[in-house]
């Protein structure tokens, strides 16, 4: 009973009218990533992004001009430069990406972008990044898997569902409880450091801990999900260095089933080429 009640209370809070334009904004993020990233077009940027272009990643100035200098050097004057975009949904005006970049550094990135959109155009970018690892001991990869949006009729019910979740088992610690949010051990899992199931989460952190690794979220910031795709924004520490979580979690009927994730540091505000924040 007490978590159905926790899971109708975070229905209550997420619960917004399904905006009429989720379609339109996936579909803005889809063509801009792929004219812009994948078919490396810088030129047709004013076609998809506005001033003022609010940039969170800390390595990339803010406003539009310092990433058409960015898409200019990095993407068209660079050979090396690729980008392959696994899935892409979106939340009222919010697009999300989840894909893999080449060319920005010595290895591949994986990474979730996060993308706001005003009047048809992306106006905000949020994202996190971190090196490609090889396969989990499932033998996954950190971005294979479904990448079919459904039920889209649930999915008020599965943010609630994910962000209770992630409120009392992943800050709260309520280990106790982690079996009402799974169907018995089935849970795929795409974290490079830890196998399927429910009892391979269970044995990946205590490796940890028995490696002297602490991990802790302490802030869940932003829930966005269409239909079966629920992403979850958190922050908090691994062995206290700030670290942002990109959790993507995919629900079938009523229970988590499959996840990925994307985790990196936080630079400190001094060492960031903008000041609006990781989040």
């Amino acid at each position: 009973m007490k978590f159905l009640t926790r899971i109708a209370l975070a229905a209550a809070l997420l619960t917004t009218p399904s905006p009429v334009f989720a379609a339109d904004t996936g579909e803005v993020v889809k063509q801009a990533l792929t004219d812009v990233m994948v078919t490396k077009n810088v030129d047709v940027i004013d076609r998809y992004f506005a001033e003022p272009y609010i940039q969170h990643n800390q390595a990339v100035a803010t406003g539009l001009e310092a990433f058409k200098s960015l898409a200019a050097t990095v993407i068209a004057g660079n050979p090396a430069f690729s980008y392959r975009m696994v899935r892409v949904f979106a939340d009222g005006d919010i697009g999300v990406a989840h894909g893999i970049y080449e060319g920005f550094g010595d290895m591949p990135l994986v990474a979730f972008d996060v993308f706001r959109v005003e009047d048809g155009k992306i106006v905000e970018h949020w994202d996190n990044l971190a090196p490609l690892a090889p396969d989990n001991p499932s033998g996954r990869s950190q971005t294979d898997g479904p990448v079919t949006v459904s039920d889209h009729n649930r999915t008020e019910a599965n943010k609630a569902l994910v962000a209770d979740f992630v409120d009392t088992v992943l800050i709260g610690g309520a280990f106790d409880a982690i079996g009402s949010y799974f169907d018995g051990d089935a849970y795929i899992q795409h974290n490079s450091n830890i196998a399927d199931g429910v009892s391979g989460l269970g044995a990946g952190l205590q490796a940890l801990a028995d490696a002297g690794i602490t991990m802790r979220i302490t802030r869940r910031h932003a829930v966005y999900g269409e239909g079966n795709f629920v992403l979850v924004v958190s922050e908090g520490d691994i062995s206290g260095q700030p670290t942002a979580f990109y959790d993507l979690f995919r629900v079938e009927n009523g229970k988590i089933a499959e996840h990925w994730d994307v985790i990196a540091p936080i630079l400190p505000d001094n060492e960031a080429a903008n000041t609006n924040g990781k989040f």
